[in-house]
C-alpha cells in the first residue's frame, strides 16, 4: 500500500450544489462542515491544496440568462455566489486549524485578497490552503474553466473534481439503467462523445496543457484522501492517451 501521497500540489473543484446537502438551496451547515473535514484530512498530509468552488447552490448564471436576464449580469451574480461559498468554506477550514486564504478574481479587498498568481503560490508553499473565488472574473466562463485555468497557473499536478456523481458514464445513469462508468478515459474521447463532464472550454484547456483530471463522488467519506493517496481506484481518471 502506498503510504506517501501521490501528489505534492493539487487543485480540488467543488460543485456549489454539493454544499446544499438536502436543503435544495443555499449552504447546509452540516455539509460545509463535512467538506471542510474531508479537505482537512488531505491538508494533514502536508501537500499543497488549492480549491475552486462553484456557485450553483445560490445562483447559476446560465439559469438566469435562460430566464431572460442579460448573460453578463447573470454570470456576475454567479461569480459573487462563489465568493459566498468560498468564505463559508474558509471559515470552516480555519476552525479546523487549517490556515486558509481566499483570493477573488473580482476585487473586493475588505473580504478577500485579489488573485495574484505568485502570491497564491507563496501561500501554498507556506502550507496555506488557497480558495480561488469569483471564477475567472469574466462572464461566459464557468467555474470548471476557472479551475483548470488556476490549476495550470499554480502548476498543480492534478485536478480533482469532487461532485454529485461517482464518475464519468457513457450516458446519463439517472435515465439509463445500463449506463457504464469509465475507470479512465481520454480527453479526446470525452470531446468525441460529447460527455458532460465539464464544459468543452475547460476540457480543451486541460487537454492542451496535459492536466490529468479525476472525477468522483464528494459524498463518499474519505474519497478525496483516497484519491490523493492512490489507495484504490476512485471515480474516473481523464488524461491524454
Amino acid at each position: 500500500m502506498n503510504k506517501e501521497p501521490m501528489f505534492k500540489r493539487i487543485l480540488i473543484k467543488l460543485s456549489g450544489e454539493a454544499l446544499m446537502g438536502n436543503q435544495g438551496f443555499g449552504i447546509s451547515p452540516e455539509m460545509i462542515q463535512y467538506v471542510a473535514e474531508e479537505i482537512a484530512k488531505v491538508c494533514r498530509l502536508k501537500i499543497d491544496v488549492a480549491i475552486v468552488v462553484g456557485g450553483g447552490n445560490i445562483f447559476r448564471g446560465v439559469a438566469g440568462s435562460s430566464a431572460g436576464m442579460d448573460r453578463s449580469s447573470a454570470d456576475n451574480m454567479g461569480m459573487l455566489a462563489t465568493v459566498i461559498n468560498s468564505l463559508a468554506l474558509c471559515d470552516a477550514l480555519e476552525k479546523r486549524d487549517v490556515p486558509t486564504r481566499v483570493q477573488s478574481a473580482i476585487r473586493m479587498d475588505q473580504i478577500a485578497e485579489p488573485f495574484i498568481r505568485r502570491k497564491a503560490i507563496r501561500h501554498l508553499e507556506k502550507g496555506r490552503v488557497v480558495i480561488f473565488a469569483a471564477g475567472t472574473g469574466n462572464p461566459y466562463f464557468t467555474t470548471d474553466t476557472a479551475a483548470v485555468l488556476r490549476a495550470h497557473e499554480i502548476k498543480a499536478e492534478i485536478l480533482f473534481k469532487a461532485t454529485q456523481v461517482d464518475g464519468v458514464y457513457d450516458k446519463d445513469p439517472v435515465v439509463h439503467d445500463d449506463a457504464i462508468m469509465f475507470d479512465e478515459i481520454s480527453y479526446m474521447r470525452i470531446i468525441e462523445k460529447q460527455l458532460h463532464v465539464m464544459d468543452m472550454t475547460a476540457i480543451s484547456l486541460a487537454m492542451e496543457h496535459d492536466l490529468p483530471l479525476q472525477v468522483f463522488d464528494l459524498h463518499k467519506k474519505d474519497n478525496i484522501y483516497k484519491a490523493v493517496m492512490g489507495l484504490e481506484k476512485i471515480g474516473t481518471r481523464i488524461y491524454n492517451k
